[in-house]
């Protein structure tokens, strides 16, 4: 079937909104029709060059939408129903599925970052040309194709814009309060890093009871949106911003201290506003190749714990569904993320926005 779709083609060129050709879903997979999806900083990435993926390729890795068909053996969903992606196609065989990390799957990880489906061959293509996907989901587009295992049924009266952002900011923020740091009400927590991860770990940490939730960041406008979202106090990233948390936390640091952009410099600052036997959780993604000086003898005196969350620690079959829960009962914000929505040829200016610090969220809507 012939689909709209924005193709990038090399690092620090825009997007191109292209008709590509997508193929029938295979055994196990699934065709989906895109009724949201989110832009993330993650796939910025690959338009700055920090991670490297082959080329062309749709990007997009939070979406939801419609299932319009399936392929042979697929049990999880059927035509019609609505459901969230998930850019985590687990296989529920593995070391890592068998000890509860089905995010650290070995079976996708190889697939995602050559863009291809499971089987190692792409479903989109420009001409003779193949193209690739982002993620295994490639969501910057009509229709997606993707594995069974990466569709969450939902509800069909959940908005689909709104669920679309289930499927990596809400989960990655939610997820490393929850499950990667294991925050128990009464602890405190400081959040470096507004944007739209860093939001989410406000709502994590709100829901677990941390008291205070101190949010840092330099922009006035994800300042006020922290309060929104649970911080009981927001501090300027600046040259005294470790005196201040600490003046916050009886002097001695958070008990848990997330960074939520994957920049060094806010790294190493995480290291400094946790609490001697503290956690240290690294939500952000950081670019490749990029390191990070996070000083030996400080973590082994003061035993300090350093973890990474990659995307939250969660189980999508189990997780999504149930942020999905707290939403309708009023218990965390989704709908206060979207800031703006886009048609689909306005993906550049979505990322001019995202970039500007001018939105919580902006949601491609087709």
């Amino acid at each position: 079937m012939k689909i709209q779709a924005a193709v990038l083609y090399e690092p620090k060129t825009p997007f191109v909104i292209e008709e590509l050709t997508l193929q029938e879903p295979r055994a196990g997979e699934v065709l989906v029709k895109v009724a949201a999806c989110g832009v993330c900083h993650s796939d910025y990435h690959l338009v700055a060059g920090t991670t490297k993926h082959p080329m062309p390729v749709v990007c997009g890795h939070e979406g939801a939408g419609v299932v319009e068909a399936v392929g042979t053996g697929v049990t999880r969903v059927r035509p019609g129903e609505h459901v969230t992606l998930s850019w985590s196609p687990d296989c529920g065989e593995c070391f890592y599925c068998q000890h509860g990390q089905p995010n650290l799957c070995d079976t996708f990880t190889g697939p995602i970052w050559a863009g291809t489906m499971l089987d190692g061959t792409p479903r989109l293509y420009r001409g003779k040309q193949p193209v690739y996907h982002y993620c295994g989901l490639a969501t910057f587009a009509e229709y997606v194709v993707v594995p069974q295992q990466s569709c969450i049924p939902i509800a069909p009266n959940i908005p689909l814009k709104v669920a679309s952002l289930v499927g990596c900011a809400v989960a990655t923020g939610v997820g490393a309060v929850m499950y990667t740091a294991g925050v128990r009400p009464g602890e405190s927590v400081v959040v470096l890093g507004c944007g739209g991860v860093g939001l989410n770990i406000l709502q994590g940490a709100m829901l677990c009871g941390a008291n205070p939730i101190i949010a840092v960041d330099l922009n006035e406008a994800k300042m006020q949106l922290a309060r929104q979202f649970g911080a009981t106090h927001t501090l300027y990233s600046d040259d005294h911003l470790i005196e201040a948390v600490r003046d916050l936390t009886g002097g001695r640091g958070a008990d848990h201290a997330f960074e939520a952009v994957g920049v060094p410099k806010l790294q190493e600052l995480a290291l400094e506003a946790a609490r001697p036997g503290g956690t240290i959780i690294l939500a952000g993604l950081s670019p490749m190749g990029s390191a990070t000086n996070l000083p030996g003898a400080i973590i082994t005196r003061q035993e300090k714990t350093i973890k990474g969350s990659y995307y939250g620690s969660v189980n999508p079959s189990r997780d999504f569904p149930m942020l999905l829960d707290l939403y309708m009962a009023g218990k965390l914000k989704l709908d206060e993320l979207v800031s703006r929505e886009y048609p689909l040829h306005q993906i550049n200016q979505a990322y001019d926005a995202m970039l500007g610090g001018e939105v919580a969220r902006g949601v491609i809507v087709f």
